[in-house]
């Protein structure tokens, strides 16, 4: 399926070395965020108290934030969850509170902002500091194997070359999106973790699409050179990246706007995924497989010798 056809290929592999520079200049300024102010960790990494209560009428958040802060709680974090009715509250962990009497201390504070609509809880979770560091720990490993699966996929399905573009693109994804994070000092949790995931088999997928025509090219057009083989296969697919990637960002706008606090860093680190996963997979890792040296003759399979002795 496709919107149009752009009959003559436009010469992206020209521009191949100005889309690394930038590519490589955004990479290097996310590392130095990621270093100078590091992520702002949930509480799920760093330990501390949720609960989620009800209210009769739907509650001012920001008169409930600002009484909590007045009550001496550092950094809570106050949203609506599921209903305008409904609070879910987080309270970072810190070492002269005792755990059990952090919730009394939070519905207190609560009652004396409510007045009269006064809150009922529903429940209440403390995540430990060990608990914390395992979460934070295990997610690590899931990136990893992921990156592990990838590059085998690849080269299996592929070639080195392939493989190695591949992932350094999609790397180069996952690191933008953790410096934009680092950057605004945008709360990191275990969806925004999920996010991140997702965005690696994304942006995998379009590099596959994009490798995919590469290798049919190569086979198909043999007057055709390396960096002609690239322009032709990524022009050729532009239509479908436009389908593909258009209507998943659709719906994660709609998340955006309307999913509320509980989804709305999970759709942006998906949005900033998205954009720069486009971009990373067609004008990264393409020019990355030509500087490696791919060529026809990595694709052609050389006639076994009885067929050549056969067509002579």
């Amino acid at each position: 399926m496709e919107f149009f056809r752009i009959k003559k290929d436009i010469p992206f592999m020209r521009h191949a070395l100005v889309f690394n520079v930038i590519s490589l200049i955004t990479f290097v300024l996310a590392v130095v965020f990621l270093v100078t102010k590091g992520l702002h960790l949930s509480i799920e990494f760093t330990g501390g108290t949720l609960m989620e209560v009800t209210y009769a009428e739907a509650p001012e958040v920001e008169k409930i934030r600002n009484r909590m802060i007045s009550d001496g709680f550092a950094d809570p974090q106050v949203q609506n969850f599921g209903s305008s009715r409904d609070l879910l509250i987080r309270v970072p962990l810190t070492r002269d509170s005792e755990t059990a009497k952090v919730a009394d201390r939070v519905m207190a504070s609560l009652q004396a902002a409510a007045g009269t609509n006064a809150p009922q809880m529903k429940r209440v979770e403390f995540v430990g500091p060990q608990v914390g560091k395992e979460l934070a720990s295990d997610g690590a490993m899931a990136l990893l194997l992921v990156v592990i699966g990838i590059v085998i996929y690849l080269a299996i399905r592929f070639e080195w070359r392939f493989a190695i573009s591949a992932i350094i693109a999609n790397l180069h994804d996952v690191v933008i999106i953790l410096g934009f994070f680092a950057f605004f000092q945008w709360e990191f949790s275990l969806p925004v973790l999920a996010a991140v995931l997702a965005v690696l088999g994304y942006s995998v997928n379009e590099s596959v699409v994009v490798f995919d025509r590469v290798r049919e090219t190569f086979r198909k057009k043999r007057n055709m050179t390396t960096p002609q083989v690239l322009n032709h296969a990524i022009t050729s697919t532009i239509s479908r990246t436009i389908i593909t990637h258009g209507c998943t960002q659709m719906m994660v706008t709609s998340m955006l706007i309307f999913g509320g606090a509980a989804l709305h860093y999970f759709a942006l680190a998906l949005t900033i995924g998205i954009l720069f996963g486009i971009y990373s997979s067609v004008l990264v890792a393409s020019p990355l497989v030509m500087w490696l040296g791919v060529s026809r003759a990595q694709f052609v399979v050389a006639p076994k010798k009885g067929q050549e002795e056969a067509v002579v």
